[in-house]
């Protein structure tokens, strides 16, 4: 899974236009080019909408599995929510990949998001081992504590996104203040 960082701090063309220019080294997260891809790709829009899309039938998924887990109503409820949850899972993962390839050249384990793409195999195996589970059978309240612990990992490899989200926007920061004047750059590292 992939969360790439937003467009609305990236360098302008007006800001090539006035001739200024950004190393083309890796200063953090992104290389320029890398940037620009990033910005150019429809997948960058497609991860924006599904990453809360996920959380949000993820928080639904926990509330009702939990409420089984509480009372022992709603069976089928959780369970078709844990499976809605894996497909937005899938989904995710998949548009993340090919948004990798797009960006950085490979379609999983690029160097900026490899430790995020390693938890999300992990999140990826506990809710296909869920599924597994369903298929075969298994005890329903083993089910349900799989699926929470999937959700705690789920929830690992978001905070890992949303740190390499953050780590973005402040290298586009510290960017367009190199661009703007060396003095406000210099101020801006020293912070």
């Amino acid at each position: 899974m992939t969360v790439p960082s937003p467009a609305s701090t990236a360098p302008t063309a007006d800001d090539t236009a006035r001739g200024a220019a950004l190393p083309a080294t890796r200063s953090g997260l992104y290389t320029p080019d890398e940037r620009r891809r990033r910005d150019a790709s429809p997948w960058t829009l497609v991860q924006g909408i599904l990453a809360p899309l996920q959380f949000l039938v993820m928080a639904v998924s926990v509330f009702l599995v939990v409420r089984y887990l509480r009372t022992g109503d709603g069976l089928d409820a959780a369970h078709v929510s844990v499976i809605v949850k894996t497909l937005f899972l899938y989904t995710i993962m998949v548009t993340g990949a090919i948004w990798e390839k797009e960006v950085f050249g490979q379609y999983l384990f690029a160097p900026a998001f490899f430790w995020e793409d390693v938890v999300s195999f992990g999140v990826i195996a506990l809710h296909t081992a869920y599924l597994i589970g369903l298929a075969q059978q298994w005890n329903p309240q083993t089910l349900m504590v799989l699926a929470l612990v999937a959700y705690g990992t789920y929830a690992v490899n978001a905070i890992q996104f949303i740190l390499k989200l953050r780590a973005a926007r402040l290298q586009e920061a510290r960017d367009l203040a190199r661009l703007a004047s060396p003095a406000i750059a210099s101020a801006a590292e020293a912070a």
